[in-house]
């Protein structure tokens, strides 16, 4: 039976009209989120972008976990958090996975971090200026292996969840953190253990120290000890045990397992650690008895040293480094980016914008001031900023940075894509306004096409200009000042 007109047109009105105002509740979602952003960190427009409320997500005795939350914006899915982790020297970041991408920047110390890769545990040995990601869902532990050296780690959280909540998931621990191993039935873990209630129960219920645990305090991780031991133990003996084709693979297996012993017997809590990652998160293969091609091995990407990568850009005021997908190919899959900036004293970022993705950064050392622009041409913040602060640029808002006259500024941070970056400068050499025609920005401007010349070839620098002694003077061949 076919609908009247009538019907269909009154059908039609009202799937527009619910259409229309599931759109405007998006949109007015997404203003509130910015709005409660602003209000969350701006403390008025002074410091608008800068995040000053940071949240402690763990801290004990031997190190502390902070994050700076970021806010959603329309024009990304999640938003962005700015992580600090700071380690005692000889401490264990116990294991854990996050629901979240993690890219680590290592500040100062040098660390060990062991984490499950394609089902295989690997291990990285990483030092200052190197970038290292874990992906979310994959479990990993960190430890300061810097003698008598605190460890900081700044690192950017990517979440999955649209509101921009991350969790951590504890493997081990004890009461405090819990492990998520003890949400399970006792039945249930006994069997899968194939360990006694009593021992289950001294194990999840005993050590308390903490997510920051010393390892040269084996006597914390005790019960995991025994346990991973007691699992270690029966899979070594059912390899040994086993049937052989070659009594050289069983010396080679034997040769194996006694290194093993002597490196357990030297660090027992964080070998304990090494093979939970191995038995319970992904199987202790039995080692093959013959060798693999070197094709077929497993190999998780290096760290990438931005330290040592030569930079994009230097004069005498200043250097860059832009680290894209092209040069580390992990950040593809978050879609992050990664910059540092070095500053002389006095000098400046030029203003410019960014038409590919939003920017978060943190002052690793010395002092200066932070200009942002709205797009109706008003100052969103002129801010000082100092070692440790973090502030973050908007998408397309005209920004620059300068140094304090005092000294050097140096910052680090992180960009919302991983595809190279191609900052859009307002002045200098290399500007836009020297790219576009000369007419049209010369009758935009209201002046003459001569003037024009001279206001725009009066800077010789790009990118990183220098500081100004003296206020310009406008002369026949140009705006002539005395600098640095």
């Amino acid at each position: 039976m076919a609908i009247p007109k009538r019907y269909a047109l009154l059908l039609l009105l009202l799937f527009c009209s619910l259409a229309v105002s599931t759109a405007q509740r998006k949109e007015r979602w997404e203003e509130e989120e910015e709005e409660e952003g602003e209000r969350r960190y701006g403390g008025g427009q002074e410091r608008m972008f800068m995040l000053e409320k940071p949240m402690q997500v763990v801290k004990g005795e031997g190190g502390e976990f902070t994050v700076f939350r970021g806010f959603k914006r329309r024009e990304t899915a999640t938003p962005m958090h700015i992580g600090f982790i700071t380690m005692e020297p000889s401490t264990l970041f116990i294991p854990q996975y996050m629901d979240a991408d993690l890219i680590f920047f290592v500040r100062r110390g040098e660390m060990r971090i062991g984490w499950i890769y394609k089902d295989d545990f690997v291990e990285k040995h990483l030092k200052i200026g190197d970038v290292y990601r874990i992906p979310a869902g994959s479990a990993f532990y960190i430890v300061n292996i810097g003698r008598g050296q605190r460890l900081q780690l700044i690192c950017s959280i990517d979440t999955t969840h649209k509101k921009g909540i991350f969790q951590s998931f504890y493997i081990g621990g004890g009461s405090k953190p819990p492990s998520v191993i003890a949400g399970f039935g006792t039945r249930t873990l006994t069997t899968a253990f194939n360990v006694t209630e009593e021992v289950l129960t001294e194990i999840l219920e005993g050590p308390k120290a903490g997510a920051f645990v010393p390892v040269t305090r084996p006597d914390l991780l005790r019960g995991w000890v025994e346990l991973m031991n007691r699992k270690h133990n029966e899979m070594r003996d059912e390899e040994i045990n086993g049937s052989w084709d070659d009594e050289e693979d069983k010396e080679e297996v034997l040769s194996v397992r006694e290194e093993e012993k002597e490196e357990e017997e030297q660090s027992s809590a964080l070998w304990s650690w090494r093979k939970l990652l191995n038995t319970v998160l992904g199987e202790d293969k039995k080692k093959k008895k013959k060798k693999s091609s070197p094709s077929s091995a497993v190999k998780a990407p290096d760290a990438f040293n931005i330290y040592e990568r030569d930079p994009d850009f230097r004069n005498n005021y200043g250097w860059s480094v832009a680290v894209s997908h092209r040069d580390y190919s992990p950040l593809r899959r978050s879609d992050v980016g990664v910059y540092l900036v070095n500053l002389t004293a006095g000098s400046m970022m030029a203003p410019h914008f960014n038409p590919t993705a939003t920017e978060y950064g943190v002052v690793l050392r010395g002092t200066g001031t932070i200009q942002v622009v709205f797009p109706n041409g008003t100052s969103a913040m002129d801010a000082e900023v100092r070692e440790g602060e973090v502030f973050w640029i908007p998408r397309y808002y005209p920004f620059c940075q300068i140094a304090s006259r005092s000294g050097p500024m140096e910052f680090f941070g992180f960009s919302t894509s991983s595809r190279p970056n191609s900052p859009q400068f307002l002045a200098g050499r290399s500007s836009i306004l020297n790219s576009m025609g000369r007419d049209e920005m010369a009758t935009a401007l209201d002046i003459d096409a001569k003037r024009y010349d001279r206001f725009r070839g009066s800077q010789r620098e790009e990118i990183i200009l220098p500081e100004l002694l003296m206020p310009p003077e406008e002369t026949t061949t140009g705006f002539i000042a005395e600098r640095v």
